[in-house]
């Protein structure tokens, strides 16, 4: 039995990335997006166990203490952090492993997964990005500024990715992050496993 490959995902906030690996998932049933543990509030349309296991600050600390987290970030006052247990049941089934986190995330992976593979997704430019978050209707204005002010500096940690794809055109984007995809599955420790099977 093969194990999957594992991909970090990490863009800043409004550049299209939830949409993007939707899409991919979509296109291809191997691939599985891990549901990450956060303490924010849940936004109109958000379900437990599908967008993030909501849980309380209170749940996500002992979590933390008990060492149940394979990467963890305080991003915006809320925490993040992706359960081991999750990886580890769908790594060993065989699918391919999306994880959307933030860059902070992404370093943690780095150290503890060597063979991850980590794409960051940028928007066309900043405006964009801003005209994207103003569109959601989702946050406050201060929020929305906020996330500006930090959208920069996110921006600044992708030269310490593997890849970076564009979201200037969907279809673009798609092909672009499916290609990375398929090209990871040839590589050569991936192939051997299948070969020797």
């Amino acid at each position: 039995m093969t194990t999957g490959n594992i991909f970090v995902i990490s863009a800043p906030s409004g550049a299209g990335k939830s949409t993007l690996v939707s899409a991919l998932c979509a296109r291809d049933p191997q691939i599985k997006v891990s549901i990450s543990h956060t303490t924010r509030e849940k936004r109109p349309g958000d379900e437990h166990g599908v967008q993030y296991y909501f849980t309380s600050k209170d749940e996500f600390e002992r979590m933390l203490q008990n060492h149940q987290f394979l990467e963890h970030a305080r991003v915006y006052d809320n925490y993040y952090g992706t359960h081991k247990t999750t990886i580890e049941q769908l790594v060993t089934a065989g699918n391919d492993i999306i994880l959307e986190i933030d860059h902070q995330g992404a370093m943690q992976i780095r150290k503890l997964i060597k063979d991850a593979t980590l794409i960051y997704i940028l928007p066309p430019n900043i405006e964009t990005l801003k005209q994207r978050l103003l569109s959601r209707n989702t946050d406050k204005p201060e929020v929305i500024e906020k996330r500006l002010n930090l959208a920069l500096d996110d921006i600044s940690y992708a030269k310490y990715f593997d890849f970076a794809v564009i979201n200037n055109d969907f279809n673009r984007a798609i092909d672009d992050l499916y290609s990375i995809i398929l090209s990871s599955r040839l590589k050569t420790k991936h192939v051997l496993e299948i070969w020797k099977a």
